[in-house]
């Protein structure tokens, strides 16, 4: 009776590596590296698309931002001018003061 349970333990054990090893072997085929080339793929456009309506949400919010200071009549405060170059040296981005050189 022993015997036979380690068979069955042996069998259920063998089966088991079996079968990971084949998923594993399936991955490394044309096939399987399309599939999973088709995946990373599928989750960077996802990222990309996902990365791009933030932006364009984050834009439209800043417009609106904009425009109801324009619209109300009063100075809109640019928290982001020290950022630019075109606020430091002038009215004038750097591109176009280099083309002046």
């Amino acid at each position: 009776m022993k015997r036979l349970l380690w068979l069955g333990v042996g069998l259920a054990v063998g089966a088991l590596a079996v079968r990971k090893l084949t998923r594993k072997a399936n991955e490394f085929t044309p096939s399987g590296i399309a599939t999973s080339l088709s995946e990373s793929a599928g989750g960077l456009v996802e990222s990309m698309r996902s990365f791009v309506d933030d932006v364009r949400i984050g834009m439209a919010e800043r417009e609106q931002e904009i425009q109801q200071a324009f619209a109300s009549g009063e100075l809109y405060h640019d928290e982001f001018a020290d950022l630019r170059d075109d606020e430091q040296t002038g009215t004038r981005g750097r591109h176009a003061q280099e083309g002046q050189r």
